[in-house]
């Protein structure tokens, strides 16, 4: 149960439980590991959809494209993960850390991915693989299973 103790007019603290804390954890671990589970079907999806319509050559280039952005994503999911139920608990530059860390990565992934492979590189098969592993919270819309 969570109480309130009314400190004066102006301020409320909220108390919460070591069971409430626990129910909290849990739902937001569920999202995350949802949310993760969402973008790598996605990714599947983006590989054998590009595979089927071009090719082996599309196919590396979707999955570049897709790991690009979920490979970070899941390294800052499981940050978060740790922060939830391990010892060291996250605080708010953690996550604008682990959001600069996602997309520095995925530039220069993508970055490096065009300086060496501009001889076989299918540009829109990458771009589809990096948006429908950024778009992979439309599964979760569409089952209704958003966190």
């Amino acid at each position: 149960m969570q109480r309130i103790k009314t400190m004066n007019q102006d301020q409320v603290q909220l108390v919460l439980t070591d069971r409430d804390r626990a129910a909290m954890n849990r739902r937001a671990s569920g999202g995350i590991v949802r949310t993760l589970a969402a973008q790598a079907v996605m990714l599947l999806v983006a590989v054998l959809a590009s595979w089927l319509v071009s090719g082996a050559a599309a196919a590396v280039s979707a999955l570049i494209g897709a790991a690009a952005y979920f490979v970070p994503n899941a390294l800052f999911a499981l940050r978060l993960l740790l922060g939830l139920w391990g010892p060291v608990k996250s605080s708010p530059l953690t996550f604008f850390v682990g959001e600069a860390f996602k997309l520095g990565s995925a530039i220069l992934v993508m970055g490096l991915a065009a300086w060496l492979g501009r001889s076989w590189l299918v540009w829109p098969a990458m771009l589809f693989g990096l948006v429908c592993v950024l778009k992979g919270y439309v599964l979760l819309l569409v089952f209704r299973r958003l966190p």
